[in-house]
């Protein structure tokens, strides 16, 4: 029992068993017409001859009297055709039998005026059954013309027994196709629940084998490997988030620890002075905080709903404006190339962050004199916002690790955690675009790519 408990609980099972019975349904619905068709059609044969027979017989009667139409019975029974099948019975006004096979019939009433169906006996005395209809004649005698049912009712057990065997056929395809189709969905599902086995035992590098055809399990194992990808990924993430976290938290708490228990023991004035620093620390602490929480918040895809068209070019002008101040302090240019007015579907604000946060890096990084330009430019169906400046640039080695968060190309005196790259990746990713890094010779180029508003 319980394992046909285990196998009626499968889902594979039951739609394949619920398949079969619909087919099998169809299929007795089908045969039952073809059955009451053949046989109707059969019986209409039957019926017709009888009527044609005793439409010659009654002709003859009347033309040439009884006596001849005796005559032809007898004939019509000598000559071998269907000598097994046809029915003859010609009666004399008292009822005795003047010609004919019939031995003991039971003589239809001519009055019905229809075929009927009953038992009649040959003359040899055996039994059968048969399809009669009688006639009257002018003289008082009776014709009764018939057709024998035998053959009819072999071909009526033939389609039976065809009806049958079909039956029990397709009721074996039908619980061996279950099984069948129930082993194989099994085989292609298991490969997806031993993978799931195998990542709640902690092996996310689990991944569902996808099989060389091209069909809706191979497309939903790549789909199901995609998301697994990406879960991964930002498993990856928060390991790396927690842990930098952690590292680099260490060092200004550790800082704002010592500076308070040193204040414990220091005259007012430097007491003030080491708290005012712990002041600043904690600042710092809260910025990043900050930060990490605006970067979960646009990864969350909550912002989406704020999505709008926004023209980069436009957005480009307004930022270089905004930054034109900061760039002559430090001796350094701002120049924009403009670009073809192309629209994105956005966050204006964000989109604004990002490129606010790419050109003060570009600024910060390129040192004095740098000159920053910022490309709009439209790519098929991608507009791509390109901040390049000449300075420094980035090393090779660090050139892939931009936009993780709290790496940090340049280490030095310059304020910054490492974060606002990381914060422009996760607004590339919350518009379905790409951020790109490259070596600009001199200097560095990020790319800065966006699905475009189609017209």
């Amino acid at each position: 029992m319980a394992a046909l408990r285990r196998l009626w609980g499968s889902v594979a099972f039951r739609l394949a068993l619920n398949y079969g019975a619909l087919v099998m349904a169809t299929m007795a619905v089908i045969l039952t017409l073809f059955h009451v068709q053949t046989v109707g059609v059969l019986v209409n044969r039957i019926d017709q001859h009888i009527q044609l027979t005793a439409q010659r017989l009654l002709s003859t009667a009347q033309r040439e009297g009884v006596d001849q139409l005796a005559l032809d019975i007898e004939t019509m029974l000598r000559d071998g055709t269907d000598a097994e099948t046809e029915i003859y019975l010609l009666l004399d006004p008292r009822g005795a039998p003047r010609a004919g096979n019939a031995g003991a019939l039971p003589v239809p009433p001519a009055a019905a005026r229809q075929v009927v169906e009953q038992r009649w006996t040959r003359a040899d005395g055996r039994p059968g059954e048969a399809r009669l209809r009688a006639w009257d004649l002018s003289d008082g005698s009776r014709l009764v013309v018939g057709s024998d049912l035998q053959h009819q009712r072999e071909i009526e057990r033939l389609i039976r027994r065809a009806i049958g065997w079909g039956a029990a056929i397709a009721l074996l395809m039908t619980v061996g196709g279950a099984f069948a189709f129930r082993h194989a969905l099994d085989q292609r599902i298991g490969a997806i629940r031993r993978t799931i086995v195998g990542i709640e035992a902690g092996d996310l590098s689990r991944r569902i084998p996808v099989s060389s055809q091209e069909d809706e399990f191979a497309r939903l194992h790549r789909e199901i490997n995609g998301m697994l990808d990406r879960l991964e990924q930002l498993m990856d993430g928060v390991r790396h988030v927690s842990n930098t976290i952690a590292h680099n938290l260490r060092t200004p708490l550790t800082r704002i620890l010592l500076g308070l228990r040193a204040a414990e023991t220091q005259p007012e004035t430097d007491r003030t002075e080491a708290l005012r620093l712990a002041g600043r620390e904690i600042e710092d602490l809260s910025r990043v905080f900050d930060k990490l929480l605006s970067i979960a918040e646009i990864e969350s895809g909550t912002r989406r709903q704020r999505f709008g068209p926004v023209a980069l070019d436009a957005l480009a002008a307004e930022m270089i404006e905004f930054y034109e101040p900061v760039a002559e302090e430090q001796g350094a240019r701002l120049m924009r190339v403009a670009g073809p007015g192309a629209e994105v579907a956005g966050d204006r604000d964000l989109l604004a962050g990002a490129l606010a946060n790419l050109i003060d890096n570009a600024l910060k990084y390129g040192g004095d004199g740098v000159t920053v330009t910022v490309r709009v430019t439209s790519v098929n169906d991608r507009v791509l916002l390109e901040v390049a400046d000449d300075g420094p640039g980035v090393p090779p080695a660090g050139l892939a690790r931009l936009g993780t968060r709290f790496f940090r190309a340049h280490r030095g005196p310059l304020p910054g955690f490492g974060l606002g790259l990381a914060n422009v990746g996760a607004v590339a990713g919350l518009h379905g675009g790409t951020l790109a890094f490259e070596d600009a010779a001199p200097g560095l180029r990020v790319t800065l790519g966006l699905p475009a508003v189609r017209a």
